[in-house]
C-alpha cells in the first residue's frame, strides 16, 4: 500500500465526493493509474476522457475486478463499489500525486532544459543507483500526465526519485514543480525551443526557473555554467547555485564540475576526467557526444551532494546508456548502423545529432524532418540547421517535411559536399531512402514526434539487402 494513501486522505487531497465505503480510514490503494490494461489489485483506476478511449467505460469492470477505487467526473451507473466523484480527473490526479510526494521521506531530482533532459536523467539515475535504490521518469512521463502517475510509483524501497519535467508555456513548470517538490534543480542549458509559447530565450529561462519556487526548505539548483542565459543565476532560495560544465575556461560562470582530456571516441562515445573540487576520475562514457560529457559532470554534482565517492560515480557514469528515440544507437542485423533520435527535436538538439552523426565511419546518412514549436523564426531556425552541416562530412541528406525545405537551402548554400534528396512526405522518403541505403552506412533519424519518423526506423532496421 501508499503510505498515508487511504481513500479518506485519498479524496481530501482532490476535494472529491467518495462513495461506496464504509470504512474508507482502512481503505488503501497500491498505485494509480490511468490506462485499464495497467490496473492491479487495490489500484486507483483514474478515468481520463481521451480523443477515441474514454476510461469511464472500464470502470465497473474494473471495479469488479482488480480496483480498490475509480477516480471520475461522471458517476458509473448500478455500481456499489467506491469510486470518488470529481469535477475534473487529470487535475485531481494532480493534486493527489502533490499530497503523495508530501508523506515521502525521499531524494527528488528535478531535471528541465531545452536540450538532453531525458540523457541527462538517464546518467544521474544511473550514477545514483550505485548507492541508492532509484526510481526514474520512464519513457516521456516528463508531463502534467506522466509525472503524476511517476510520483504514484514511489514505493517505500525507493530512497531517490529523478524526475523530468518538460514543459511548453509559462506556469507550466509551477504546477508540474509542485507535484514533485525537488531537493535538486538540474538545468542542462536554455536553448530555442517552444518558442511558439514562450518568445525567445529569456522567456525559457524564466518557464525553466519556475521549478525554483518549489524546491524544498534544502533545496539546491545546480546549473549548467556554459550558458550564458543560466550563469545570470546568481541565488536560488538564498544560495548559490553549483555550475558545471565542460571546459571550464569557456564557461559564463565559475564552474565547480567540469571536465579536462575530452576525448572523442565517435559512435563508441566519450573518455574524459572529471574534476569536483578537489576530486578527479576518468570515465568511458559509452554515449555517443560531447553533451553527454555534460551529463556526466551534472550527474556528479548531484551525486556529490548526496555522498557518493568517486569510485561509485564512475561506475555510474561507465553504465549509462540511451533509450529508444534518443540518440539510440542500434547495429541492425541487415549491416545498417541507426542512431535513432526521432523523439522529438528542436535547433540545439538537431545540430548536435548531426555532430554525433559525423564521428561514424563509413558512408553518413542524416534523414531529418520539420520541428515544431518554434514560433515565428521556424524557418530561420531550420536553415540554421542546413547550415550547420558546412564543417561536417555528412554524405547525404534526406528530408521531409515543409519547413525542412529550408534545410535544404541552407545545406545547397553552405554544404555543396553533401548529397541532397527532399521530399514532400515521410512516406515518399522512405521509398527512396530504402533504395539508398547498403550494410556499412550509418543513418541518423532526426524530426519533431510528428513527423512520426519512428516507421523510418523500424523500416531501415528490417530491411533486406
Amino acid at each position: 500500500m501508499l503510505k498515508n494513501m487511504n481513500l479518506t486522505n485519498v479524496a481530501a487531497a482532490c476535494h472529491g465526493e467518495l462513495h461506496n465505503c464504509s470504512n474508507p480510514d482502512e481503505v488503501y490503494i497500491n498505485g494509480a493509474v490511468i490506462d485499464s490494461r495497467q490496473v492491479e489489485d487495490g489500484y486507483l483506476f483514474v478515468a481520463v476522457k481521451g480523443e477515441r478511449v474514454d476510461g469511464h467505460d472500464f470502470v465497473v469492470d474494473l471495479l469488479n475486478g482488480p480496483a480498490a477505487c475509480a477516480l471520475v467526473e461522471v458517476a458509473p451507473q448500478n455500481c456499489d463499489k467506491p469510486y470518488i466523484v470529481v469535477p475534473s480527473t487529470l487535475v485531481a490526479l494532480k493534486e493527489i500525486a502533490a499530497f503523495y510526494r508530501q508523506q515521502l521521506d525521499i531524494k527528488v531530482v528535478g531535471i528541465t532544459g531545452s536540450v538532453g533532459k531525458t540523457s541527462t536523467k538517464e546518467m544521474i539515475a544511473s550514477v545514483l543507483a550505485q548507492k541508492y535504490n532509484v526510481l526514474k521518469t520512464e519513457g516521456n512521463f516528463n508531463n502534467e500526465i506522466g509525472l503524476p502517475l511517476t510520483i504514484m510509483r514511489i514505493r517505500d524501497e525507493h530512497e531517490v526519485a529523478v524526475l523530468e519535467m518538460g514543459i511548453s508555456d509559462f506556469d507550466e513548470m509551477h504546477r508540474l514543480a509542485a507535484i514533485g517538490n525537488p531537493d535538486i534543480s538540474v538545468i542542462t542549458n536554455i536553448g530555442t525551443c517552444h518558442l511558439e509559447n514562450l518568445g525567445d530565450r529569456d522567456g525559457v529561462l524564466r518557464a525553466k526557473t519556475e521549478m525554483f519556487d518549489h524546491l524544498t526548505s534544502r533545496g539546491l539548483a545546480i546549473l549548467n555554467g556554459e550558458d550564458d542565459k543560466l550563469a545570470t543565476v546568481s541565488q536560488v532560495n538564498g544560495k548559490a547555485p553549483i555550475f558545471f560544465g565542460i571546459h571550464r575556461e569557456d564557461a559564463h560562470a565559475p564552474l565547480v564540475g567540469y571536465a579536462t582530456d575530452v576525448k572523442n571516441l565517435g559512435l563508441d562515445g566519450m573518455q574524459a576526467t572529471i574534476h569536483y573540487e578537489d576530486s578527479a576520475f576518468d570515465v568511458h562514457i559509452h554515449v555517443p557526444g560531447i553533451h553527454n560529457v555534460a551529463n556526466a559532470v551534472a550527474a556528479t554534482c548531484v551525486a556529490k551532494e548526496w555522498g557518493l565517492s568517486d569510485a561509485q560515480i564512475q561506475a555510474g557514469v561507465n553504465a549509462a546508456g540511451t533509450i529508444t528515440g534518443r540518440s539510440n544507437l542500434i547495429h541492425a542485423d541487415n549491416g545498417l548502423t541507426i542512431i535513432d533520435d526521432c523523439y522529438n527535436a528542436n535547433p540545439m538538439s538537431m545540430k548536435e545529432a548531426l555532430n554525433i552523426l559525423n564521428t561514424a565511419s563509413g558512408r553518413k546518412i542524416a534523414v531529418l524532418g520539420d520541428m515544431g514549436e518554434l514560433g515565428v523564426n521556424e524557418r530561420a531556425l531550420h536553415r540554421e540547421v542546413g547550415e550547420h552541416m558546412a564543417n561536417l562530412a555528412i554524405d547525404e541528406l534526406y528530408t521531409a517535411g515543409e519547413l525542412s525545405e529550408e534545410i535544404v537551402a541552407g545545406a545547397r548554400e553552405r554544404a555543396p559536399q553533401t548529397s541532397i534528396h527532399a521530399f514532400a512526405t515521410r512516406d515518399e522518403l522512405l521509398d527512396m531512402l530504402k533504395k539508398d541505403v547498403k550494410p556499412g552506412d550509418t543513418v541518423l533519424v532526426k524530426a519533431s514526434h510528428f513527423m512520426s519518423f519512428t516507421k523510418i526506423v523500424n523500416d531501415l532496421k528490417s530491411l533486406e539487402f
